[in-house]
């Protein structure tokens, strides 16, 4: 796992905790800001999946590459 991988994932927890404290003391507002976190956690996890997919592929590359 990388970086954004890991922060991606915290990000997308800590979007549904808030999500749901907003629920729980009827705050659209904080629901809202939980939901717009989840996606922020969610893209950035993405953006770590499509690093690491480059990275492997980058390292196979080498790997059959005659040295």
């Amino acid at each position: 796992m990388n970086q954004n991988q890991v922060e991606g994932k915290l990000k997308d927890i800590g979007g549904k905790i808030q999500e749901e404290f907003g629920d729980a003391i009827d705050s659209p507002e904080q629901e809202a800001k939980g939901l717009a976190k989840q996606v922020e956690g969610k893209t950035q996890k993405k953006l770590g999946d499509a690093q690491e997919k480059v990275e492997d592929k980058l390292d196979e590359a080498e790997a059959r590459r005659p040295h």
